[in-house]
Order: structure tokens, then C-alpha cells, then sequence
């Protein structure tokens, strides 16, 4: 199959998943899907949060609009562009995630566009949206039909593996497939670093960066760097734009245990019904938490990040990841700092 085909395939599917996310009404024929299946793939995000409460509408409709975006013939030709193609396709096992909406769709683009054949196995967390995208895909390119196979199963039959989950997984993967070229990840998270410069706007959009996906991605940020002197008001105030993610039964429990806990611990906690402020030097603050600590130079930050340096995923602030995008990556933003796209070009 030709490079140039997956690639129309794809920047196709972009179109569609851009449409989904803005949550268009059928146009026509143009769109590439009938009514009924434009119909059916609509329920499909609509039942997600009944398969999975954390998925709601919104949340998923915000998957499929970021990633759809960054479907475009340019962008995919830009980012493939320094690639070679394999001719003779490997078939790389990707283990998926299922912590957000369609959370491994970057690997599933790559063991693609890079000429291999994916074996996906689905987080059961997260099994419906990118078969149901995969079958779209088959419609603008059939051919992908032999490429791409979902696993509910024990996966065999791999010449590469890609892995991603929890700490507590890895030695799961290091003992099943420390055997195959493979790439391993596990947790992360993000923090943001705040100079005291920032405006309201500034923070409103740091508060996009923490509750996305109610902060369960790698690119959420879960802890604060702040100057001695900064009013951690200011923080308080700029979070309150997404005060509703509190409404979510899941992430509400949440919030509701670690307040329990830690006022039955009699600990210092800030609280604005939502979230709760903790000063501490932990990079992973729990759900419906977030740490903070201060800094007095530029020293203490580059060490925290230097110390830190292996579990984190995005920087915000600082001259780094403009607030309010943390969760808008491009395609050459890889987990975990891997180029995942070289990786597949060099199987043998």
C-alpha cells in the first residue's frame, strides 16, 4: 500500500473527526458517511460516559476535535516528511491506555503512516471510539482492512511492541516483552510554572491545562511552581472557570475522599469547593488535588525539573507550553520523549 494513500485516508478521517468534535449535523455525502453512520457514530460519543463516566459528551467531542485538527495533508506530510516507509511491514503490538478518550490514537497514526500493521489491544476503559473510527477509515481506504486488527484477547503473532499504563504495569511489559523491540511507558505528569506575571486570562487557561479530561492524562498538570512572594489567590480565582468538573460523580468522589482524608490527618489544605491546594513538593497530586511549592530562584527550578526530569511529560509556562495547550499537542510531540514514528521506521 502506498504512503500517499494512508495519509489521504487519514487527513479524511481528520475531516470527519473535526466535524464530530464541533458537533456538526450531517452535511451530505461530502463528509464521505452516510446519515446513519454520521447517526450511529453520534450515540456511540453520547454512550460513552455510560460505558466509562469519566468519557462524557463533552470531554470526548474535545478528544476528537484535537486530534481531528492535526489531520491535515500538510501537517501529515510535514511530520513524515524525514521518514522513510517500511515496504516489508512488521506488525507492532500496541497495548493502549484508556485513562482519557481515545488517548492512543498517536500511536495508532504511527504504526501506520510509518507502513507497519498494527495489533491493538483496547483498554477496556476505552474499547468503542477507535474501532468505530478504524471501520471510517476502511471506507476512504479498504486496503487498511489488512493493516489494523483489534485484540480483546491474549495478542500473538507481533514482531515489535509498543506498551502504555501504570508503574505497577511495567513489570508486567518487562516480563512479557522485554524480548521484542519495544517501547514502555509509564506514569508522567505535568506541571506548570508560574512567575507572578500572569494575567486572570493566563490563569483561566492554566485551569484547561489541570482539569481537561477532569486531570487524568499525562499532560495534565498536577503541581505548581510558584515565586516566594506570589498570592495564591490569584490561583484560586483564575480556577474557578472550570468549577463544574466537581458535577461529575467520578471526579466528585474524588474530591470528597482526599478532603475526608485529609482533614482526618488534620493537614493544611486550601479548598474552593472543587479542588483542593496542597503545599508540597510531590510532583503526582491525587484527583481533585493539586500540589504547589515555592521557589526563590531560578536554581530551585531548574533542579525540581532536573530531579523530576523522568516522570514529566509537559512544562508549562516559563517560556515552555503556552498556558491553556497543554493538552494540544502536535504530532511530533511524543510520550515520553520517544520519537515513536523513527522508532517504527527502524524495524527489522
Amino acid at each position: 500500500m502506498e504512503k500517499e494513500n494512508i495519509k489521504f485516508a487519514f487527513s479524511q478521517l481528520g475531516m470527519l473527526m473535526t466535524h464530530f468534535g464541533q458537533s456538526n449535523d450531517w452535511t451530505g455525502f461530502d463528509l464521505g458517511i452516510t446519515e446513519e453512520e454520521h447517526s450511529s457514530f453520534n450515540e456511540l460519543i453520547v454512550r460513552q460516559k455510560h460505558y466509562n463516566g469519566w468519557f462524557t459528551e463533552e470531554m470526548v467531542r474535545k478528544s476528537l476535535l484535537s486530534l481531528g485538527g492535526l489531520l491535515t495533508e500538510k501537517q501529515l506530510s510535514n511530520w513524515t516528511s524525514e521518514y522513510g516507509y517500511n515496504v516489508e511491514s512488521k506488525t507492532v503490538a500496541v497495548i493502549m491506555a484508556g485513562n482519557i478518550p481515545l488517548v492512543g490514537f498517536h500511536d495508532f497514526l504511527s504504526v501506520l503512516m510509518s507502513g507497519n500493521r498494527i495489533l491493538a489491544k483496547l483498554s477496556s476503559d476505552d474499547k468503542y471510539l477507535l474501532p468505530a473510527l478504524a471501520d471510517f477509515l476502511f471506507v476512504f481506504e479498504p486496503k487498511l482492512k489488512d493493516r489494523i486488527t483489534f485484540s480483546e484477547g491474549k495478542i500473538s503473532g507481533f514482531d515489535a511492541v509498543i506498551a502504555t499504563g501504570s508503574d505497577s504495569s511495567s513489570a508486567y511489559f518487562e516480563q512479557y516483552f522485554s524480548s521484542y523491540p519495544h517501547i514502555f511507558r509509564s506514569n508522567r505528569t505535568s506541571i506548570a510554572i508560574l512567575d507572578g506575571s500572569e494575567s486572570k486570562k493566563d490563569v483561566e487557561l492554566l485551569a484547561e491545562d489541570i482539569f481537561n479530561y477532569f486531570g487524568r492524562g499525562c499532560r495534565n498538570v498536577s503541581h505548581l511552581l510558584l515565586p516566594r512572594t506570589y498570592d495564591i489567590n490569584k490561583v484560586f480565582e483564575g480556577l474557578v472557570v472550570m468549577g463544574d468538573v466537581v458535577h461529575n460523580k467520578k471526579y466528585g468522589n474524588n474530591y470528597d475522599y482526599n478532603k475526608a482524608v485529609h482533614l482526618l490527618n488534620q493537614e493544611q489544605l486550601l479548598d474552593n469547593n472543587f479542588v483542593l491546594l496542597k503545599e508540597s513538593a510531590e510532583l503526582f497530586s491525587p484527583l481533585g488535588m493539586l500540589y504547589y511549592h515555592f521557589y526563590d530562584s531560578e536554581s530551585d527550578i531548574l533542579d525540581y525539573l532536573e530531579e523530576n526530569k523522568d516522570q514529566l511529560q509537559c512544562i508549562v509556562g516559563d517560556g515552555r507550553i503556552p498556558f491553556g495547550k497543554a493538552q494540544q499537542p502536535s504530532l511530533s510531540d511524543y510520550a515520553d520523549g520517544v520519537d515513536t514514528l523513527k522508532w517504527l521506521n527502524q524495524l527489522k
